[in-house]
C-alpha cells in the first residue's frame, strides 16, 4: 500500500514551558500532540517483525523529548522540532504533527484550544 499506511499516536499529553509570554515560560502548561507517521506497513504486517516498522514507543519518546525539552516561543517551532526528530530517527516517509495548546492565554477566550498542524517529508 505504501505511503497511505499510517501509524497514529493521538492525545499525547505533556507539560512544557513553550510560549511567547513570560508567564507561559514561568508557569508552563499542558500540550497535546497528535502524530501520524506515513510508511509502508505491508512488510511488518506480513512478517510480524517490529524491525520492519516504527516502534511507537520510540516515536512517543521523541515527541516527549521535544515538548518537555528546551522552551520555544511558538508552537509552530515545537511542531517543526517534532517532525525533524521523527524523520531523523525513524523510517517514516513523512509525518503529520498537530500541536495543541488547550486554554491558550488569549484575551477573551474562555474555552477552546489553539493548535497548529504541519506535514513534512523526506
Amino acid at each position: 500500500m505504501g505511503a497511505s499506511d499510517r501509524i497514529l499516536l493521538t492525545g499525547l499529553t505533556f507539560y512544557g514551558y513553550h510560549g511567547f509570554k513570560p508567564e507561559e515560560r514561568a508557569l508552563g502548561q499542558r500540550f497535546v500532540v497528535d502524530l501520524a507517521l506515513n510508511l509502508d506497513l505491508g512488510p511488518a504486517g506480513r512478517s510480524d517483525d517490529l524491525a520492519q516498522t516504527v516502534d511507537y514507543s520510540e516515536a512517543y519518546r521523541l515527541v516527549r523529548d521535544v515538548v518537555e525539552g528546551p522552551p520555544r516561543n511558538l508552537i509552530e517551532a515545537v511542531a517543526e522540532a517534532i517532525a525533524e526528530a521523527v524523520l531523523a530517527h525513524t523510517t517514516a516517509e513523512s509525518v503529520w504533527v498537530r500541536v495543541c495548546k488547550p486554554w491558550a492565554p488569549v484575551k477573551g477566550m474562555t474555552a477552546g484550544e489553539v493548535a497548529v498542524e504541519i506535514t513534512r517529508g523526506r
